[in-house]
């Protein structure tokens, strides 16, 4: 809906047609509502708006009865009734006076001034309200000092002999709006027509005295005497009127003005296309009337590498002869100092590249004879002359002037093109794959009209060939965006070419050390060359990276293609960073692991590109040796999901490689597979692959030290208690560490309920202290954490997993972060502390949505089954089971994950049958894994079950079953206490039972009836 009172009054609506809002008092409560679109406006303001000074009797029904008509001749949901008052729900552009008044305050009158259609609220009819009334008057008043200030602006821009007869007959309506008459007269002048505009001034002058009885203003006197001394006339300057308004740079024109203002020479860098010359001549009008003697711009694009930067300079001068010096000088340059000498003005030398040595020459020559002068430079590069003052021209922010300049160059070619999330989403994606770069953003506009925008999105990944629509009048190298980048290219030497085009091939920026690896030896000097050209950027401080922006990055690729260097190139980064991860490797399991994992994060885009880079190129050796290296890393860094993919492709790469690289990714492999709630037979096939080819090497990785203890734990539940115990001798501190925390957890699993198992862990979370190594005492401490949650001490535990949790986050281990505060949730929760519940599991949330590891995902969603459950929130718990069954893939029907899923579905189960088929599901997915703790759940699932039937003796002794089975009572599981609590009551506290039953039979004859 659209709603129209800067002239006849009128209301659209969204298809187009007109709605018919009849009577003044009805309009009246529109427009009342329309002024503050979006916002509640208060009904005593409205009852104001509407009948003034003089409300009727009962003023709140009448405002009601009158809301109600309202909302009848308008779409439906348009008015929204609050205690307080009522809301108009259209966006403020909706309305054009509120939008009017954005845009004049935004400087924007041109568009501001078309949306008047005539006077303001022309046709709603004599209301009687002082509000209503006071309201008009504001917007006509808001509309002349725009014209006032389009005026100004259009005056400065040396524009106002087109004003004349606009400006006079404003002047004629308000002969008392002394800034309409200053204007007049200063357009008069500019016209040439100083005489005429003194009269104005002296009828003005005459008007005041009888209307007013005052004399001028000290402003409107001030026109008057520059017009005696002939100081206002026609505007010194050869800037041309802009077709297309100016986006996103405003605060860098105040920036460059003040920088102008302090320094003689100020230089703008950037690469091509970033808007230097649009930001050079926008700074230029803004101080037009802080340079009397004027802007002039020299444009050197049209000059060629040997062309004379004085005769150009002369040519923009000429213009306005009256700023010419001597004619009979016969240098070019020598005419031009003679013009500028005694002058105080501002010279633009635009795009100085490609002359930069005759440029800068030039610029130091004028500006040491011509002490008034000061000139504002546009560059790929500094012209280097001492005093020179730098000002690097960014790209747009694409989040929101690179948006706004792409939806208003794209207005002009496909109106309409709406302001949709998808829309809006869709724009940040093109804006944010051409860098943010203006002129880029216009060459996408511009094939908007021939293109949908998801098209044109779509398509980005070939900018070159896509982007060639460019302005006819444009220079050459702006009609396309190769030939802005070709531009720059052609000004490089040789060797800066090597450079750029072999840094192309880096992902995430270099390193001096890496670019001298992989690049140059001798490459600082070149990069140090290609920052200043624009075409490098540096970020950080002390050691600084050189990367490039998208659209030069693939340029660069296509001429490292063109050289024939893209595999070597490759090679000699895979080279660099499978160097830099083996040397950092070692130290992700010692104390110092944060400074190095700090060192391969930042490198972490290189280091994939490079494992990339090897698979695609099916270079076994050289992704077998990375992968190898990095594993460690993608496993603490936060990167498992990432780790997990690139591992599995090397892994089962055809093809030759070391026995010690591929032993150890296979290791990996096993890792990654049974992490979370896999177990060793999910990975059976990767320990054995593993295990053979460790037999065939001697020493090395850690982790190859743990395959044979993985193999030994598929042979059977009679090595499980041993498998790791040759571990605990083994020479490497941590291996020995996570042996023993390995040896606690397997107590655990066995069901030992002996103290016997928290010794083990406790020694492990002293040794991984010792070594400083974080994931270890993590890990330890999260084992401790469960073992007392068992137990029943709910806050020690808790207190453990904040120490975990604070061990993991120093180290970056995103994906722990979220299963830890997911499973201390539930703890909380279990301590009765609902709102610490609350708490963790929405950080758990929080830090989810930047993982992408299943497990850990899966983790999250199986606890927040289990509070739901708790809480009695069925459906809830049914749709993160769903999640979670999702999110664990083909493991959801594999051992001990399926025994896991199915004792949670039975207690989800809406029927008895139902249940029962889970319970009989879970039972035979668990019996056989020897897993004490999984086995001892499904029975108290089974327990439940008994008690659904009304089997409560056999309920008790499934519930006995399980605690011997686990080891001891599970006071983290609120079902056994449920269910214990429903027996005694039945059954009374003299029930004990004195034999320990077989539970696979009990669980079975409970099943089968």
């Amino acid at each position: 809906m659209q709603i129209g009172m800067l002239g006849s009054f009128e209301v659209r609506t969204d298809d187009g047609g007109l709605a018919d809002v009849p009577g003044a008092r009805l309009r009246a409560l529109l427009i009342a509502l329309a002024l503050e679109p979006g916002r509640v406006v208060q009904k005593a303001t409205l009852v104001d708006w509407i009948w003034g000074s003089q409300p009727p009797a009962d003023a709140s029904n009448a405002l009601q009865r009158l809301v109600s008509r309202l909302r009848k001749a308008l779409p439906a949901g348009a008015i929204e009734g609050h205690s307080e008052g009522y809301r108009l729900a259209v966006p403020p552009d909706a309305v054009d006076a509120v939008r009017f008044e954005r845009l004049a305050g935004q400087g924007r009158f041109p568009e501001a001034l078309a949306l008047w259609r005539g006077a303001a609220m022309a046709d709603v009819g004599p209301v009687g309200s002082g509000v209503f009334d006071a309201a008009v008057t504001r917007l006509e008043g808001l509309r002349l000092t725009a014209l006032e200030d389009r005026s100004d602006a259009e005056i400065k821009l040396g524009h106002g002999a087109a004003l004349v007869t606009e400006l006079t007959d404003l002047v004629a309506a308000h002969p008392l709006r002394e800034r309409l008459v200053g204007a007049l007269m200063r357009a008069l002048a500019a016209d040439g027509r100083e005489n005429e505009a003194i009269v104005v001034f002296q009828r003005t002058r005459e008007t005041l005295a009888e209307s007013l009885g005052v004399d001028p203003s000290p402003d409107l006197s001030a026109v008057h005497v520059a017009l005696l001394r002939g100081e206002t006339g026609r505007r010194q300057s050869n800037l041309r009127a802009e077709l297309t308004s100016y986006v996103g740079k405003n605060a860098d024109v105040s920036s460059v003005r003040t920088l102008v203002g302090q320094h003689r020479l100020t230089t703008l860098t950037g690469p091509g296309g970033t808007g230097k010359t649009r930001l050079a001549t926008e700074t230029g009008r803004a101080l037009l009337d802080a340079v009397p003697d004027g802007v002039w711009l020299v444009e050197l694009a049209a000059i060629g590498a040997d062309g004379d930067v004085a005769q150009a300079t002369l040519a923009a001068l000429g213009r306005r002869d009256a700023i010419l010096g001597d004619a009979s000088i016969a240098e070019t340059a020598d005419r031009v100092v003679a013009a500028l000498r005694d002058r105080e003005a501002l010279l633009i030398l635009d795009n100085c590249e490609h002359v930069i040595e005759p440029a800068a020459a030039f610029a130091y020559r004028l500006l040491g004879e011509c002490r008034r002068l000061r000139i504002l430079a546009t560059s790929r590069e500094p012209l280097g002359i001492t005093g020179e003052a730098l000002w690097p021209v960014e790209p747009l922010d694409v989040r929101s002037d690179a948006v706004q300049l792409l939806r208003d160059r794209a207005g002009a070619v496909r109106p309409g093109l709406g302001t949709e999330p998808h829309t809006l989403a869709t724009m940040e994606r093109v804006c944010r794959a051409l860098d943010g770069m203006p002129l880029a953003i216009e060459l996408a506009a511009a094939r908007l009209r021939t293109m949908s925008l998801d098209q044109l999105a779509d398509r980005l990944d070939d900018r070159f060939r896509l982007l060639t629509g460019g302005s006819r009048t444009a220079l050459p190298r702006h009609r396309t965006l190769r030939a802005v980048v070709d531009w720059s290219w052609e000004l490089l030497s040789d060797a800066e070419r090597t450079v750029l085009r072999r840094l192309s091939v880096f992902s995430g920026g270099a390193t001096l050390e890496a670019a001298e690896r992989v690049c140059a030896g001798d490459a600082l000097e070149l990069l140090t060359a290609l920052t200043e050209k624009s075409l490098v950027v540096t970020d950080g401080g002390r050691a600084p990276r050189y990367r490039m922006l998208g659209t030069i990055k693939e340029y660069a690729e296509r001429r490292l293609a063109e050289a024939w260097e893209s595999d070597l190139t490759r090679r000699a980064h895979l080279d660099y960073f499978t160097s830099l991860a083996e040397e950092a490797e070692p130290h992700l399991r010692r104390a110092e692991q944060l400074q190095w994992l700090a060192r391969l994060e930042a490198e972490h885009d290189n280091i994939g590109a490079a494992m990339r880079g090897a698979l695609a190129a099916g270079e076994t050796n050289g992704a077998m040796r990375l992968a190898a290296n990095a594993g460690w890393y993608w496993w603490l860094g936060g990167h498992k999901a990432e780790g997990n993919d690139l591992i599995m492709a090397a892994a089962t790469m055809p093809g030759e490689a070391d026995d010690e690289h591929r032993a150890v990714v296979l290791a990996l492999v096993t890792m990654f597979v049974t992490s979370g709630h896999g177990d060793q037979f999910l990975a059976e096939d990767w320990i054995r692959k593993a295990d053979e080819v460790v037999k065939r090497v001697h020493g090395g990785h850690p982790a190859l030290q743990f395959v044979p203890a993985m193999e030994r734990m598929l042979r059977g539940p009679q090595d499980l208690p041993t498998a790791f115990d040759p571990l605990l001798i083994a020479d490497d501190p941590w291996v020995r560490a996570l042996a023993r925390l390995q040896a606690g957890k397997m107590r655990v699993m066995l069901g030992d309920g002996s103290r016997e198992a928290d010794t083990q862990l406790e020694a492990a979370l002293d040794e991984f202290r010792a070594l400083g190594e974080r994931w270890g005492i993590s890990f330890a401490q999260t084992e401790l954490a469960n073992r007392l949650g068992t137990r029943g001490d709910f806050a020690r535990a808790c207190e453990l997993y904040e120490q975990a949790i604070a061990v993991v986050a120093e180290i970056g281990v995103t994906e722990d972060v979220v299963s830890l505060r997911a499973r201390q949730a539930q703890l909380y929760w279990l301590k009765g502390d609902r709102a610490a519940s609350a708490s963790a599991m929405a950080e758990a949330q929080r830090y989810a949505q930047r993982v992408a590891w299943p497990s850990a995902l899966a983790e999250l969603a199986l606890s927040r089954v289990e509070i739901a459950r708790w809480d009695g929130d069925v459906g809830e718990a049914r749709r993160q089971l769903t999640i979670a069954t999702a999110m664990l893939g083909e493991e959801a029907g594999a051992g001990n994950v399926a025994g896991l899923l199915q004792n949670l579905l039975g207690y989800l189960a809406s029927s008895l049958q139902a249940a029962r088929e889970h319970r009989v599901a879970a039972l035979r997915a668990t019996a056989g894994t020897g897993i004490a703790p999984l086995i001892a759940t499904v029975l108290v699932g089974i327990a439940d079950h008994a008690v659904r039937q009304e089997q409560f003796e056999r309920a008790a002794r499934l519930l006995a079953a399980s605690d011997a089975v686990r080891g001891l009572p599970d006071r983290a599981n609120p079902d056994a206490e449920r269910i214990s609590r429903e027996v005694e009551r039945r059954l009374g506290s003299a029930f004990t039972e004195t034999a320990l039953p077989d539970w696979r039979e009990l669980a079975e004859v409970t099943l089968a009836s």
